[in-house]
């Protein structure tokens, strides 16, 4: 292992692309810690050092952007504007003809859903850099558990100006923000060892777990980390073995005589991952769950009065982790966007037509309706223990909620240990194709 990392950096070109690399990631950890203008910073460190939390999407935006939401820096947003972004030009293409015809043109026409993808970007960014600003400013960015604002008094003063051309500036600046991120991607994705994006939410994700493993050593003692490392591991260790894991369908595609030359006659396969949607359903139930705490805390009564009934029920049962209702219908909600998503995606009828197309059969199955059948009947079978695989994942920093009392702390679970595993699987297979391209020898021997 050694001597294959050794490789890595006797050759030339592979060395430049991970040292430029570490450089665009050093520039944005950098600015994740760089106040927004007119954001107090010993006022938002008060209140990080007071153990605040925050609720429903905005703790996955701040998960995704390494911590950088709660200091309120220039790279508050991180790279969330852009995933939302990707996921709606994705789920577009159901909805508008003129966007399945654009991602079937092939890099052409990907190259504009691309553009398609940074404009909306750009207006996600200010749209949450606004909200962000907003809830900041009424001093409801902190709670204290229970969807409440915290006490802490430094929490309630988080900007030194609230001057409508100092928070225009705010938002311009988080906004600028995000494009940098989104430019930075793209580099690494150019000139860098590739998966610009991915590796940037990568970084993010991994920054926060040296502090929160070491909160559960310092409040929790020697024993519970060491049982938290070891069940990190073994999750580890299931999420590379499910995510590894696939349904390959084997295809053979006829023989057939062109001028002189004959073609076809191969076997090859369909690979069908059992985890096909990704990280993406757990995304769509987090959000979805926060919209029932944002109508609850509009609707909060004055002090002294009786909340209404409804909005008592969604403080009991809907904003805190632990709560057996939050747990099954988080659940239920990942499985149903799993589902969903892989639908959109995965499309059996073009598959079965480019096969038909190109000479291919599935054996045993005849060519057209029959092979789309087919292909939809072992997706759906495949994507329940898929679905029922990320249900459980995203269940993990629950149940620690309500066993350990470390939400907050736990990093071996949910979206995280996905985003982690997956983009490190990702990164190290393009090492290792661009070691075997030179030196005929991958980082494994």
């Amino acid at each position: 292992m050694f001597s294959a990392i050794g490789r890595i950096f006797k050759t030339r070109d592979l060395r430049r692309k991970i040292l430029f690399t570490l450089f665009i990631v050093a520039i944005y950890r950098l600015g994740a810690f760089l106040p927004a203008p007119f954001v107090d910073y010993q006022n938002v460190q008060q209140c990080l050092a007071a153990s605040a939390t925050t609720e429903g999407v905005y703790q996955l935006v701040n998960m995704f952007s390494g911590g950088a939401l709660l200091q309120l820096s220039v790279f508050a947003l991180g790279i969330m504007p852009y995933i939302t972004a990707a996921i709606i030009v994705q789920l577009l293409r159901v909805v508008i003809p003129r966007f399945e015809d654009l991602y079937k043109e092939g890099q052409q026409g990907q190259s504009k859903l691309t553009q398609y993808t940074r404009y909306i970007t750009i207006f996600l960014a200010a749209l949450q850099a606004t909200t962000l600003i907003t809830i900041a400013r009424t001093g409801q960015l902190f709670t204290d558990g229970t969807g409440m604002a915290t006490a802490v008094p430094a929490c309630q003063d988080l900007l030194t100006n609230d001057a409508w051309w100092a928070i225009a500036l705010m938002i311009i600046a988080m906004t600028a923000g995000t494009g940098l991120i989104m430019w930075m991607g793209e580099m690494i994705t150019e000139r860098g060892v590739g998966n610009g994006m991915s590796l940037l939410i990568f970084v993010s994700i991994a920054a926060t777990f040296p502090q929160a493993l070491g909160q559960i050593l310092t409040t929790e003692g020697m024993t519970l980390f060491v049982i938290v490392i070891a069940v990190g591991v073994l999750i580890m260790g299931a999420v590379v073995f499910v995510e590894q894991s696939q349904r390959r369908i084997p295809v053979q595609y006829a023989k057939r005589m062109v001028g002189r030359r004959m073609y076809g006659g191969s076997t090859t396969y369909i690979p069908i991952k059992v985890n096909m949607a990704g990280v993406v359903p757990v995304i769509f139930a987090s959000s979805m769950l926060y919209l029932p705490l944002l109508i609850a805390q509009f609707n909060q009564p004055a002090p002294g009065e009786t909340p209404a009934p409804w909005v008592q029920w969604i403080n009991d049962n809907l904003i805190s982790g632990d709560s057996p209702v939050y747990m099954a219908v988080f659940f239920l909600m990942i499985i149903g966007f799993t589902y969903f998503y892989v639908s959109i995606t995965f499309n059996p009828d073009d598959v079965a037509e480019n096969m038909r197309k190109y000479g291919g059969f599935i054996p045993g199955i005849r060519a057209g309706r029959p092979t789309a059948e087919y292909l939809d009947f072992v997706l759906t079978r495949v994507t329940l223990p898929g679905s029922l695989y990320l249900g459980i994942l995203a269940l993990i920093p629950l149940i620690a909620l309500s066993t350990i009392n470390a939400n907050q702390n736990f990093p071996f679970g949910g979206a995280s240990i996905l985003i982690i595993v997956s983009v490190g699987l990702e990164t190290v297979r393009q090492i290792d194709a661009q070691l075997q391209q030179r030196h005929y020898e991958g980082l494994i021997r």
